[in-house]
């Protein structure tokens, strides 16, 4: 290793530490105000240190919301929460030019842009599938670009930018389906589930009984900034690529090697954002694990997030009760 390099790999290895600390204390720190989801919050650091968004599905009554905020406190940045409705307008989102009077005497007049609640660093789309398709591509170029267009202006978002939209899987009547060109903006989707019983009754004794603690912070928006910088310098072999792909391509059922049963029972598999998000997200996982290069465990462990919104299964898988999740779960037993 040259001389000139050196002191950058020490900043690195540094880092790497520091970023094992952090995960630490956010654990800790989240665990003052919410019990469990260990995993998710894991999944939650992992999407935004990969400068990914994530798409949280659970039922009301889960704190999808509180761990959100909470998050956005102990990492130092900041917050708003967006509740998509029917009536919600793109404007509502991304701001809007108001005319304004520039002089005392009203004389003169020009058009101000008032940024909207996207200008934040966690943004919180509530419930999004509640919202028409018009409102719901007011996000598109937010998270795609990290900045929107108004008025003929462009304005860039604050960085890090991170989008966490919820969705209630259970009751659909009056909700607009996500169209799959914004679900594949989504790095993840994630799977909030029921706590155990020892959870829930640590959720109850401790939600009827006090305040939740303070939250303490953890890393400021420069420090992430830094951290997503060091995410993408982590080496990957080629054979992890190539293990990344081969999986995300055997969701294709037009492919040659595919599974006879995604044949069957997909419609349409993942493309190639599946598989850089699978790199970027086992990159990320290594580092957050103390290691200076992913696995093919690394990719295996990211797999279901990403997948799970991007294949999308047919009648027959329909008519025989066979869900996303059982044909990624297979996809991962015989490719494993």
């Amino acid at each position: 290793m040259s001389q000139t390099r050196e002191p950058g790999v020490k900043q690195d290895i540094q880092a790497v530490e520091k970023l094992q600390e952090a995960r630490r204390r956010i654990h800790d720190e989240i665990g003052k105000v919410i019990v469990g989801q260990r995993e998710v919050i894991d999944q939650l650091v992992i999407c935004l240190l990969a400068r990914g968004h994530s798409l949280l599905i659970g039922v009301p009554g889960l704190a999808k919301t509180l761990m959100i905020s909470t998050m956005s406190r102990l990492l130092d940045l900041t917050f708003n929460r967006i509740q998509f409705t029917p009536d919600l307008m793109p404007s509502d989102i991304i701001g809007t030019d108001i005319l304004e009077e520039r002089s005392e005497g009203g004389e003169s007049r020009s058009f101000v842009f008032h940024r909207g609640p996207v200008f934040a660093n966690v943004v919180l789309a509530d419930e999004i599938n509640r919202t028409p398709p018009k409102t719901q591509a007011a996000m598109l170029q937010a998270m795609q670009e990290h900045q929107i267009t108004a008025g003929g202006h462009t304005y860039r978002l604050t960085e890090p930018f991170f989008v966490l939209a919820t969705q209630n899987p259970i009751e659909q009547e009056g909700t607009y389906p996500l169209p799959e060109a914004q679900l594949d903006r989504f790095m993840f989707s994630l799977s909030v589930e029921y706590p155990s019983l020892a959870e829930e009754i640590e959720i109850v004794t401790s939600t009827t009984s006090r305040h939740p603690g303070e939250v303490e912070k953890v890393m400021a928006a420069e420090e992430i900034l830094a951290l997503q910088e060091l995410v993408r310098r982590v080496p990957v072999s080629e054979s992890v690529v190539r293990y990344a792909v081969e999986l995300v391509r055997a969701t294709r059922p037009g492919e040659a090697a595919a599974p006879g049963f995604i044949k069957e029972w997909v419609n349409w598999g993942a493309g190639p954002r599946a598989s850089q998000y699978a790199i970027l997200g086992a990159k990320t996982r290594a580092v957050l694990d103390g290691r200076y290069a992913p696995g093919e465990q690394d990719v295996r462990d990211c797999l279901l997030p990403v997948l799970r919104h991007r294949v999308i299964t047919n009648f027959n898988a329909e008519a025989e009760g066979i869900g996303v999740e059982q044909v990624l779960h297979r996809l991962l037993e015989e490719k494993g």
